[in-house]
């Protein structure tokens, strides 16, 4: 005799919907940053925020191409707002939180601007590992400042850098992007003891092989590592995002099954 499922398929989509509207009313007009918001990684989470319910503030310096996010979020019955912003100037960031702080709270920071520059430490510019540097922590740690502001006052908080496996394995000839990945973990950890008295969780989430722009640039990567997509990894952000506010998924490794970790290169 065939053995029946536990539950029936009218009973999986039932849990399924109830589940998703679970996830709807945590976040339901929670407030979002996130930064790099105009492609890629990005994008793809500033998409999965909103449709879940959060009014989303979209960061990056392309300002077309956040207009075309924000077009996104709109027809599909989200909210969001853009803000052209450089991470690297202080000026520029703290005009973004004073826009924030009018909104009058911020709930969810996710630290994303990143840049990657590969080459041989002896081939490399002093203005290509500067460049690196003052987008992935410097600009990280510009947003995060501006985050703390806002979230000690309200007592409650999350932030979620992006980190990568290559602040953990680095590959060969990528000692700026690398340095870069192992100082956001660094800020991770140094912000989740600081904030924690005000119930603000500071973790880090460090995605492999990501089909984004970056990957379609970067065709030394072997095929067999395997690639997952975007919407893959926004769905981890959100999980992450709906936690209890006493709750912290402090460090998390996301990357395809095929793709190597330890030995990889």
């Amino acid at each position: 005799m065939e053995r029946r499922p536990i539950w029936g398929e009218r009973r999986q989509f039932q849990y399924i919907a109830l589940f998703r509207e679970q996830i709807m009313a945590s976040l339901q007009g929670k407030i979002a940053l996130v930064t790099g918001a105009s492609r890629g990684i990005g994008k793809g989470i500033s998409l999965a925020l909103a449709r879940v319910g959060c009014e989303v503030f979209l960061a990056a310096r392309d300002e077309s191409a956040l207009a075309d996010v924000v077009a996104d979020i709109q027809a599909a019955g989200g909210v969001a707002e853009a803000v052209v912003v450089d991470v690297t100037d202080e000026t520029s960031v703290s005009a973004l939180f004073e826009r924030i702080a009018a909104r009058g709270r911020l709930d969810i920071l996710v630290n994303n601007a990143g840049i990657a520059v590969a080459g041989r430490i002896d081939e490399l510019s002093l203005a290509d590992w500067q460049r690196v540097q003052d987008v992935n922590v410097t600009g990280a740690f510009l947003c995060c400042r501006g985050a703390a502001r806002i979230m000690k006052p309200q007592g409650q908080g999350r932030i979620i850098n992006i980190g990568s496996i290559s602040g953990q394995m680095p590959r060969v000839k990528s000692s700026p992007y690398t340095t870069s990945k192992f100082a956001l973990s660094g800020l991770t950890k140094a912000l989740a003891l600081e904030l924690r008295p005000y119930n603000i969780a500071v973790c880090a989430l460090h995605p492999g092989n990501v089909m984004t722009d970056i990957w379609e640039k970067t065709p030394q990567v072997p095929e067999q590592e395997g690639v997952i997509e975007v919407e893959d990894l926004a769905d981890v952000v959100v999980t992450i995002a709906t936690l209890p506010d006493n709750v912290n998924l402090f460090e998390s490794i996301v990357l395809p099954v095929s793709q190597p970790y330890l030995g990889r290169g």
